[in-house]
């Protein structure tokens, strides 16, 4: 998915991840999410942009957007939810260099979240 350049890193992964709720008997669920990382010399948003690109359409799906994201995460104007039948499953974007700094991050970082539950 993902291309590697010199001095630049990428990491994906898919994760399960247990979550309180009031809605199940067990008082729990599980999450299932895809997420990516980019760092390097300038942020690659366009890298984490075109792996969301990429795994939709592998997945056959066309009928998905973007819109912008108030998330603190994001540097200011750099962040966008992922929505899927108007319905919110992730988010990507630029990290704040307020985040960079509090994970001693010296390089701009790029990052996707997304919820694969719609698509099991």
């Amino acid at each position: 998915f993902v291309h590697w350049y010199v001095g630049e890193e990428a990491v994906v992964s898919t994760q399960s991840t247990g979550v309180k709720t009031e809605d199940t008997e067990t008082g729990s669920r599980n999450l299932r999410k895809i997420c990516a990382l980019f760092s390097g010399k300038t942020s690659g948003f366009e890298v984490v942009h075109g792996l969301l690109d990429r795994i939709m359409l592998c997945l056959g799906r066309r009928d998905y957007s973007i819109r912008a994201s108030a998330e603190a995460m994001f540097f200011t104007g750099r962040g966008a939810d992922i929505l899927l039948g108007g319905q919110k499953i992730g988010h990507l974007g630029i990290l704040h260099p307020e985040v960079l700094d509090n994970f001693e991050i010296t390089l701009p970082c790029s990052v996707l979240e997304m919820d694969l539950e719609p698509f099991v």
